[in-house]
């Protein structure tokens, strides 16, 4: 039975609470600098609830594997041989051309090279907004994570950290209506700008203009002029083509590489700039 003499708040009463607190919390966020600070505090406070969320899909993860049949294991190992025959094969190729790409640059006297440092991370929790394509990582500023840093997976471009805690970030992926990033075309070199819908598989390619030389299933790679992502990685393939004489620009789409509704482990990229290279000079020129 409910009691007669009842001392609890009134509904309205704590609807308004709510919404100070709310107007509070925004208030310091747009026009406080510690809003940053904040966020770090809360995250932090809140990463223990992401590691006890994601705790059921770990075990089930390990359960399916443990009882996964002989005959099954037999085939996944000898895919992964396969595999890793495979890139083992294209990686003496890659430092072939890497000695080559040095020279190249030496000749040059290139002052710019840049290696990347890879931090696997995994996934803790995806942010259920739906426009808003953000995920929870388990790595923080505790292993290093800065940031702004760049992060890829086995695919592609997946996106870039926008805030960090000690044990934990979160993550800005490229399909979110807030992001863009730079881009070049394989094929030509032709430079763009690619923006997010809030689709996990659409993008859209700004600022092409009808004489551009674009084409259905041209790859777009990172151009490293935003100064975020380095050179190079794989963002999207173009998928279709429409051109309206009275629009300024071509419109374009494209469907990203990375797998950004699936992911579950990720890649951090930390860039480290190498001494510059020095003209080689061959020996018949060299002077007495």
């Amino acid at each position: 039975m409910n009691q007669i003499y009842s001392r609890r708040s009134s509904l309205p009463l704590r609807l308004f609470l709510a919404v100070v607190c709310s107007a509070g919390l925004m208030f310091l966020d747009r026009y406080t600098d510690s809003s940053t600070q904040l966020r770090s505090y809360l995250s932090t406070a809140a990463t223990p609830f992401f590691y006890v969320a994601s705790l059921p899909q770990t075990l089930f993860s390990g359960a399916s594997e443990q009882f996964m049949s002989q005959q099954e294991m037999l085939e996944q190992n000898a895919r992964l041989k396969e595999t890793l025959l495979k890139q083992n094969g294209q990686l003496q190729l890659l430092r072939f051309l890497q000695q080559e790409n040095e020279k190249l640059r030496a000749l040059l006297s290139s002052t710019a090279v840049v290696e990347d440092k890879l931090l696997v991370a995994d996934v803790l929790a995806v942010y259920s907004h739906p426009f808003s394509h953000q995920v929870m990582l388990n790595k923080g500023s505790n292993d290093g994570v800065t940031e702004f840093q760049p992060i890829i997976d086995e695919q592609g471009v997946v996106g870039q950290i926008v805030s960090v805690g000690p044990t934990s970030s979160r993550a800005l992926l490229i399909s979110d209506n807030t992001h863009a990033l730079s881009v070049r075309t394989e094929r030509t070199g032709v430079r763009a700008v690619v923006e997010g819908l809030g689709q996990w598989d659409v993008l859209r390619v700004m600022y092409l203009p009808h004489s551009t030389d674009i084409r259905e299933g041209d790859r777009l790679l990172t151009s490293g002029l935003d100064g975020r992502f380095p050179e190079g990685y794989p963002v999207a393939r173009v998928t279709m083509i429409s051109q309206d004489a009275n629009q300024p620009f071509m419109v374009v789409y494209a469907e990203p590489f990375a797998r950004l509704d699936r992911i579950r482990h990720v890649l951090l990229l930390s860039g480290r700039t190498v001494a510059p290279l020095a003209p080689m000079i061959p020996e018949a020129q060299e002077q007495p």
